[in-house]
This record gives C-alpha cells, sequence and structure tokens, in this order.
C-alpha cells in the first residue's frame, strides 16, 4: 500500500462544515483530506458515505470519573448529606454495593460517551485507602476492552483528601510510578486544612516521577484564589513545564473581580497552567473572551455520570459544550465555533500531545453530524450519525444501551 492508500474512505462530508471532501484513512491515521471524488474507491477500501454531513474531530473530555458511575444499575436514589463531605461519606458507604471501581463501570461509561463521539478522555479514578489502585486497573481494562477507540488519560485522584488520611500519598506516588499520567488534589485548604502540606507533598511526586498534576479547586473567592497563587508558586519554583499542571473548576476565577481575574490569568498564561471545567448550570461561567485573550486553555468535561454525587449526566460532551455557551450567554458565530473547537480539536491537548484534527497525520477521530455547520450542530445538540475512532466505525445506535442495563 502506497501512503496515498486508504483502507477507509469516509466520503462526501464537509469538514468544519466547508466544502464536500473525502477523508481518506489507513492504519488509524487520516492520510488526507481531498474533494470529494466521483469514483473515491481505492482496491479494498471500505467506504462510508457521508450524505454531505458536517464532519467535526472526535469529541474530548478532559474531566471525568468514569470509575465511579452506577451507569448499568437500576436506579439510585439520591441519600446520604449534601456538600463535599457527606458525598464523600455517602459515596464510601455505597460504592461496594454498586461495585464501585470495576472494570464494567468503566466500559459501559466509556461506551456512552464514544456512542456521542467521545474519543479522548482525561479521567480522575480514585485512590485511597480502602481501594488503592483497583479504580485505575480497571479504567485501564476498560479503554483495553474498548480496542483503544477512546484513548484514556489518568489522574491518580484522592478523593478522600491527601494528608488527613495517611498512606494517600504515598498510594499517589505509587500511581505516578505505575505510570499515572497526573496526580490529583482536592480543595486543600477545606478538605485537608493544610494547603502547604498537601500542595508540596503532590509537587513533590511531580518533581520526582515526572508526572503532572490535575487538582480540583472549588474554594471560592479569596480562599480559592489563595490556592491559585500557592499552585502557581509551585509552578514557577520548580519549573513545572507549561501544559504539566491543571486547575479543575476553579470557581474562584469567577468570584474575584475582574482586576485579580486579570492578574491571575496573566500568570497562569505565562505559566502554561490550564484550567477545566464542567460548566456548573447554577455559577458563572468561565469568561471566555478573557481566557483566549490572556492565551490559557480551558477544556469541557462532563465530570460523575449518574454517579452517587448526582443523578445526573449523559456522558454527552456536546451537551456540555452547549450548556456552558447558553449559561454564558455566548451568541455570536466566531464564539459558538469557538465553543466547538474547545470541545474537540483543542481540548484534545489534555490527553496527548499530538495534532487533533481533521487533517492528514491525525489520528482518524471524525464524527459526523446532519447539520448545517458547528454553530447549528451546537444550540441544537445534533445526535451523532456516527462516529469513527482511531479509524474504527461505530454506529452510534449499535452502542446504544440502555442506564438500567
Amino acid at each position: 500500500m502506497t501512503t496515498d492508500e486508504a483502507t477507509l474512505i469516509i466520503r462526501d462530508v464537509r469538514p468544519w462544515g466547508g466544502a464536500r471532501s473525502d477523508i481518506r484513512v489507513a492504519d488509524g491515521r487520516i492520510v488526507s483530506v481531498v474533494p470529494t471524488s466521483a469514483d473515491p474507491s481505492d482496491p479494498g477500501a471500505t467506504v462510508v458515505d457521508g450524505r454531505g454531513q458536517l464532519a467535526l474531530p472526535g469529541l474530548v473530555n478532559t474531566h471525568a470519573h468514569v470509575d465511579k458511575s452506577w451507569w448499568g444499575h437500576e436506579w439510585e436514589p439520591y441519600g446520604g448529606e449534601g456538600g463535599t463531605q457527606g458525598r464523600i461519606a455517602h459515596e464510601r458507604a455505597r460504592r461496594d454495593a454498586l461495585g464501585i471501581p470495576s472494570e464494567g463501570v468503566a466500559t459501559r461509561v466509556l461506551r456512552e460517551g464514544l456512542r456521542t463521539g467521545t474519543t479522548r478522555v482525561r479521567t480522575h479514578v480514585d485512590v485511597d485507602l480502602g481501594v488503592g489502585l483497583r479504580g485505575i486497573e480497571a479504567v485501564r481494562a476498560a479503554a483495553a476492552a474498548l480496542d483503544g477507540a477512546v484513548e484514556v488519560s489518568i489522574v491518580a485522584f484522592p478523593q478522600d483528601g491527601v494528608l488527613r488520611r495517611p498512606g494517600v500519598l504515598d498510594l499517589l506516588r505509587q500511581a505516578a510510578l505505575a505510570g499515572a499520567d497526573h496526580v490529583g488534589g482536592l480543595d486543600p485548604s477545606l478538605i485537608d486544612r493544610d494547603p502547604v502540606g498537601q500542595l508540596d507533598g503532590l509537587f513533590a511526586i511531580a518533581a520526582d516521577t515526572g508526572c503532572g498534576i490535575d487538582i480540583h479547586l472549588h474554594e471560592p473567592a479569596e480562599l480559592g484564589a489563595f490556592s491559585f497563587d500557592l499552585v502557581l508558586d509551585r509552578v514557577e519554583r520548580l519549573g513545572i513545564a507549561p501544559g504539566k499542571v491543571n486547575i479543575a473548576h476553579g470557581f474562584a476565577i469567577v468570584d474575584v473581580g475582574p482586576v485579580r481575574r486579570r492578574d491571575l490569568l496573566a500568570r497562569m498564561a505565562s505559566l502554561g497552567v490550564t484550567m477545566t471545567t464542567v460548566a456548573p448550570v447554577r455559577m458563572r461561567q468561565l469568561p471566555l473572551h478573557e481566557f483566549d485573550e490572556a492565551g490559557v486553555r480551558f477544556g469541557f468535561g462532563t465530570d460523575g455520570i449518574r454517579d452517587l454525587w448526582s443523578p445526573y449526566g449523559d456522558g454527552d460532551l456536546l451537551g456540555i459544550a452547549w450548556q456552558y455557551a447558553r449559561a454564558g450567554g455566548i451568541v455570536r458565530d466566531e464564539d459558538l465555533v469557538r465553543v466547538v473547537e474547545l470541545a474537540s480539536r483543542d481540548g484534545a491537548r489534555f490527553v496527548t500531545e499530538e495534532q487533533h484534527d481533521l487533517v492528514a497525520g491525525a489520528r482518524a477521530d471524525v464524527v459526523l453530524l446532519d447539520a448545517e455547520n458547528p454553530m447549528d450542530a451546537l444550540v441544537r445538540r445534533v445526535p451523532r450519525s456516527l462516529v469513527v475512532a482511531g479509524g474504527r466505525v461505530f454506529d452510534p445506535a449499535a452502542l446504544a444501551q440502555r442506564p438500567w442495563e
């Protein structure tokens, strides 16, 4: 086979809403994107007729918890107390009965994401004294069960705290040494009540092993901004490479005033610190233009999906992008397209260093939608017609599963 020959041709699609084209694929990668041909076949190539539909790169979930869903079980009533501490306690009380974590749980969640077009995921996986590293093993097995259709990047996540549970810091180090891409943290002032201790411990692991850090920060206003400062101080002092440290949620960034936010964003941009958001419906959204003008990258995530924290969630990353745009009052075409870019092309940098787009050389991750253009696809949350992941063709209808089975 020559470099121009294809084993799969996705015929007659409109990449990003542009001219009708054929996307030619070989060995799981795009080899060319050319004007639609009347006779596109290469000898032995499989041809998929796109019927002029919109083509987008695979969606990217930059903040998931695929290890801890009750997807596949009968309805689980919301129980326990509210708040972070209450949810942690309830999860610890119920997770074993629901088989959390397990390969089956993680596979169902990844499969549902794939059905709606997600081909790359950064997932936080609980690491604590009760499960050890078993959750990471389950998620890796789930990714293998899908034969690499969904590329998964793992964050070893201390949901129950880092320092207040002796031994967790050692587990995080073990996870990093065993190949976890990042270690996580959680509200260092509110959970461990020792922000310097928690962050010093996490950054020591990162410095020693080369892994990244992806820390949950729910802390509000100036308390949260203080945690931002502590994180940025350590990135600067240790010379952590750009893109290696991420702040998830980061509610404080929209709580503080515009000058404080401007200064934080400028410092984040200079150090290459990124953010991820799950676009919470009851809170202000990350300001798109301020982030882009400052040069701070951010991505969208689903957070938990039907888990013991909340019964909401369906794994559709495009739905999260819609939620962000609608709640943030985003209406102009260029801004709607920018949101789709963040949900797909640009979000991939949270999972991979390689280019993620409908271009030659990229992994063949393609989503087809019966939509006029990216703006239409976003505002109507158009169902996915076909998903190609790593060059493999998936029919969303064949991937469909009842949430309770």
